[in-house]
């Protein structure tokens, strides 16, 4: 195998991966749209099977602007969940250092045992 063939294969599968990548992404997409029907899903499936070069490229110049658009509409309800998430657990604790805290109190000035102590940290950790 000359150093020549080496690259054409490498160029070969460059283009392979590329291809899949572009194919599974459009299919994703496909069917992630709520707008589309059925038929029409099945169309752009049954297009993207036998004629696929010709169907990827009709699909990203056609449906390529939505594609996007649902594409940006998932990763920001994405984002909006993480931060949801971070606020919710970030007050849980404070929260809870705020309750260990009080009961760490109770337990230096001999108002509640240690292993009320222990409980209560516990539920709150919990």
């Amino acid at each position: 195998m000359s150093f020549g063939e080496f690259l054409w294969g490498l160029l070969a599968i460059y283009f392979m991966l590329a291809y899949f990548m572009i194919l599974f992404l459009i299919i994703g997409d496909l069917f992630r749209d709520h707008e589309t029907g059925g038929l029409a899903k099945t169309a752009w499936f049954l297009a993207l099977l036998f004629v696929p070069v010709i169907s990827m490229c009709v699909y990203v110049i056609t449906r390529g602007r939505s594609m996007n658009e649902r594409a940006i509409a998932r990763r920001d309800s994405s984002y909006a969940g993480q931060r949801d998430y971070r606020s919710r657990t970030t007050v849980a604790t404070d929260e809870s250092a705020t309750e260990i805290a009080k009961a760490r109190d109770l337990l230096d000035s001999g108002t509640i045992t240690q292993r009320e102590f222990d409980t209560l940290k516990a539920k709150a950790l919990a």
